[in-house]
């Protein structure tokens, strides 16, 4: 059966809309995340979510303005460009499996345009009350990096970036992101597609809401946990403060090399479990949002010009 015939606006204003939705409910344990997996050499500030979450609840969110602003866009393109792939990919409404890790390739390949500033500039966000935590622990610590020692607002960060480095600051680490987000989209994007499937009420009827999130989370988890290395090498190259003690990184190969030789192969899976905790119900939420058709209900609702 070919899939629902759905509006470009509508697939973008969807895919925003469970983009802000899902963001809101996880960012708590996305900082989490960011700060397990910058800790490095020894220096362990935080062991566990447990720990992170024992600080004052009102820190558990600087970066989040930055990632519902952006977050819209981002998971409007990566929705939206994998149903537009799959659409032009498809034969008689059918796809096999190679199409759709084709179309997911295309979905993650669309959103790294807007993915990397955001995450570049929540990570430094995120993780500026780690390294204040690393030089109340350790006062001796020298912080190295291009960041101020307080904390700055991400318009602030963004005026930086683009003075001392243009564009090209905003987009660091790149590379990883793409490396990071092209084999999970591959993966998500086809595994939540025939795991909805299967819920489908009959064969012509959609799957329920519920399967929709089930799927979505189960999907979303299992690529998150598959891609994780490449998350935790995408974090420590998008950091730009580091403690005296800490490496320092030329890039992906450079970076592997020092992780592997300084911390051991499990560093990799640094905030494996924190990512799982916040793409299952992300994705879970979103496609819920998606599918639900949340934006055609509104853009009925619209007076139709006459022609």
């Amino acid at each position: 059966m070919a899939d629902k015939q759905i509006s470009l606006p509508a697939k973008l204003i969807n895919g925003g809309i469970a983009g802000l939705i899902g963001v809101t409910c996880v960012f708590p344990i996305d900082l989490a995340k960011t700060r397990l997996q910058n800790q490095q050499n020894g220096l362990t500030r935080y062991r566990c979510l447990k720990s992170v979450f024992s600080v004052p609840l009102v820190v558990l969110h600087p970066g989040a303005a930055v990632n519902l602003t952006l977050v819209t866009p981002e998971k409007a393109i990566k929705l939206a460009a994998n149903d537009f792939f799959r659409q032009h990919l498809s034969v008689d409404g059918k796809l096999t499996l190679v199409k759709e890790m084709l179309a997911g390739c295309g979905a993650g390949t669309c959103q790294v345009v807007i993915t990397t500033p955001m995450e570049m500039l929540k990570i430094q966000l995120q993780d500026a009350g780690r390294i204040a935590a690393q030089r109340k622990l350790m006062p001796e610590t020298v912080v190295a990096g291009t960041v101020e020692a307080k904390s700055p607002t991400a318009m602030q960060l963004t005026r930086m970036l683009l003075r001392e480095k243009g564009i090209a600051g905003l987009y660091k680490g790149l590379g990883a992101t793409i490396l990071r987000d092209v084999p999970f989209s591959i993966i998500y994007f086809p595994l939540f597609a025939n795991l909805n499937h299967l819920g489908k009420r009959g064969v012509e009827g959609p799957a329920p809401f519920y399967v929709s999130f089930f799927s979505g989370c189960l999907a979303g988890s299992t690529a998150a946990v598959a891609v994780n290395p490449v998350d935790v090498i995408k974090t420590r190259l998008q950091s730009l403060n580091r403690g005296s003690t800490e490496d320092t990184y030329s890039g992906v190969v450079d970076c592997i090399r020092k992780i592997l030789r300084n911390e051991g192969p499990g560093a990799f899976l640094k905030g494996a479990y924190c990512r799982a905790l916040v793409i299952a119900p992300l994705f879970g939420i979103a496609q819920v949002v998606y599918f639900l058709g949340v934006a055609e209900y509104f853009l009925a609702l619209l007076p139709k010009k006459d022609k």
